[in-house]
This record gives C-alpha cells, sequence and structure tokens, in this order.
C-alpha cells in the first residue's frame, strides 16, 4: 500500500480555542477547560471523506514544568479525539530548555508520525497558528498553512521567527485551510 496523505494540526489555536493566562494564549490545563473550536468536526470529517489522514502535533510544556500531568494531557487529548475526529495525536511534554528534537520549531513529531502511520511528507500538511508550527513544518518537507492570529508570529520559548520563514498559505479559518488542502 502507498504512503498516505496527512494534515498536520497543531491543537492550542487550530482544533480547541486558546485559554488566555495573563495576556498570553496557552493550553487547557484541564478537559473541562477544552473548548473545540466552531466546525472542528465537521472539517475533519472533510478531509476524512477526501482521503486525508489527520493528526495533532503538539507542544505540551506544561507536562515538564509540573503545571500538567502526564495522565490529564491524556485525558484532554482523548476528549479532543472523541470530539473531532482527529486519529492520531502526537505531543512533546518538553520544555524548550531540554533541546529536545520533537518540539516545534523541529519537525521530531511529524517525522515520528510519518515513520510510525506511514505517511508520505512531500504529500502532506500542516495548519497551525504560530511560527513554531510553521517552522517545524517546512523543516519536515509538509506544506504548511498559517492560521492567522494576532500572536503568530510573536516571540516564544523558542525564540523569535526566522526572518525568511513563510507558509505556503495564510487564511484565518480551518475551513479556509480545508477548502486550500483539498483543492490541492
Amino acid at each position: 500500500m502507498p504512503p498516505l496523505r496527512a494534515v498536520f494540526l497543531d491543537r492550542d489555536g487550530v482544533v480547541n480555542d486558546v485559554v488566555w493566562r495573563d495576556g498570553t494564549p496557552v493550553a487547557p490545563l484541564s478537559s473541562a477547560a477544552l473548548v473545540i473550536a466552531p466546525d472542528v468536526r465537521h472539517q475533519i470529517g472533510r478531509l476524512h471523506r477526501t482521503g486525508w489522514e489527520t493528526v495533532v502535533v503538539t507542544n505540551q510544556p506544561d507536562v515538564a514544568r509540573g503545571a500538567l500531568s502526564p495522565s490529564v494531557l491524556a485525558a484532554i487529548n482523548t476528549a479532543m479525539t472523541e470530539q473531532t475526529g482527529i486519529r492520531h495525536v502526537y505531543a512533546c511534554i518538553h520544555d524548550g530548555a531540554e533541546n529536545c528534537p520533537c518540539r516545534k520549531p523541529r519537525p521530531g513529531m511529524l517525522l515520528d508520525a510519518a515513520r510510525d502511520l506511514d505517511l508520505d511528507l512531500t504529500a502532506s500538511w500542516l495548519v497551525g497558528d504560530r511560527w513554531v508550527d510553521i517552522a517545524a513544518g517546512n523543516a519536515a518537507g509538509v506544506r504548511s498553512i498559517l492560521m492567522e492570529r494576532d500572536y503568530s508570529w510573536a516571540s516564544t520559548s523558542s525564540g523569535a521567527p526566522p526572518a525568511d520563514l513563510e507558509p505556503a498559505r495564510r487564511v484565518t479559518s480551518l475551513a479556509a485551510a480545508v477548502d486550500a488542502i483539498i483543492a490541492s
């Protein structure tokens, strides 16, 4: 069987709404705080019906920082997959200081998923809301779509975005991203 094509999705800010803490967009710390963005289940269904595999790739440094237990992260991810139909989740639980190869902007989670799930990265897409997502997608050789937000290009614990970093497309909604992917 030939490799599958996939859509990699960032979790917080793409699949679910971010939580605002001290003016910063962050991940929810409980299943109760998880709010799936409107229309996500429908858009995931569109991807599945047109032959795309769906894989969430998410940085979750709150585990390394002690603010989130691995079991609560698993519960949040289970709730997310049950509410959206997304089939696979890869989470980096390391802090930026740990220099982990799976932590975005590095491509490790995408490369691991490609190996584990027999995915064709050159036929795949990544949808993210921050520059680290786009950098990871570009480094893995997938086409990237930025769901533009006010914070998309802000510095993160990984630093500032490279000056030459560009997504293949820019959109304001998951529906627009899915439209572009299906039309590709």
